[in-house]
């Protein structure tokens, strides 16, 4: 039997991959050739929050050294290159949170689907495939990564577990929908999706806020396992009990209002 295509499919789409970085010196460059890697038709979008640590400077460095036409330019960290040609970089003039930062990176996004990637290397562009599949194949309008399906994973802080189950529950509550991880930063969405949401949340609230927006849209939302590898505080891990706190906030707020 032949498989029938989907009305909604897309054919070879353009993905606009957007990387919200504060303060990622260490892995920057890393992240960037894992997501250069990943054979897709894409572009990646860049947006650094200010950092104080280096990583702007990195990123000042590939912004200008593309402006002259160089189609790469030798890593800090000791690795391969880092390829120019799919690159777009973006420079917050002050600290302002990854929302405000991925809310920056949307508007600029050119692409048919856009997919939130972290500037860490807690997730694994490996995945992008499975993340993509549901979308190019018509079957989604959203997709969402999650940490506890059954994909590999470095342990976790317990207590980060829980918070994180806790926050999922309330927002599938608040929301009615099923997630198993509504803090993921595996985030997929079709254009369209984001075209008609406005993003107020400018720290991590975005993860809520986004969540509830788009189920109230009514759009079709599917989940797939992924690996994880979370870091320590020792090593970079920014996240803490505060933003915990906004998150429940954010899933209130946005029960009752845009």
């Amino acid at each position: 039997m032949r498989l029938r295509r989907h009305p909604s499919a897309l054919d070879n789409p353009k993905i606009s991959v957007v990387i919200a970085a504060y303060n990622e010196k260490a892995t920057i460059e890393e992240i960037l050739r894992r997501v250069l890697d990943v054979e897709i038709h894409k572009e990646v979008i860049i947006v650094d929050d200010c950092s104080t640590d280096g990583t702007r400077q990195i990123l000042e460095n590939m912004a200008s050294r593309k402006t002259n036409g160089e189609f790469g330019v030798a890593a800090q960290d000791g690795g391969d290159r880092v390829a120019l040609q799919d690159l777009r970089f973006y420079f917050q003039p002050h600290n302002q949170g990854k929302g405000a930062a991925l809310r920056k990176g949307f508007a600029e996004a050119t692409g048919e689907i856009i997919l939130v990637q972290d500037a860490d290397l807690e997730y694994d562009p490996r995945d992008y495939g499975k993340l993509l599949e549901p979308i190019v194949d018509g079957r989604a309008d959203v997709v969402y990564g999650s940490r506890f399906l059954g994909g590999p994973q470095r342990v976790h802080y317990f207590w980060h577990y829980v918070a994180n189950r806790v926050l999922t529950l309330l927002s599938d509550i608040s929301t009615n929908l099923k997630l198993t991880d509504m803090e993921t930063c595996y985030k997929v969405f079709r254009r369209e999706v984001l075209k008609g949401i406005e993003i107020k949340s400018d720290r991590f609230g975005f993860e809520p806020e986004i969540t509830a927006k788009v189920a109230k849209g009514k759009w079709r939302i599917y989940e797939v396992p992924i690996s994880y590898a979370g870091r320590t505080y020792e090593e970079g891990k920014k996240i803490t009990w505060k933003d915990g706190v906004q998150a429940l906030w954010c899933i209130i707020r946005f029960k009752f209002s845009d």
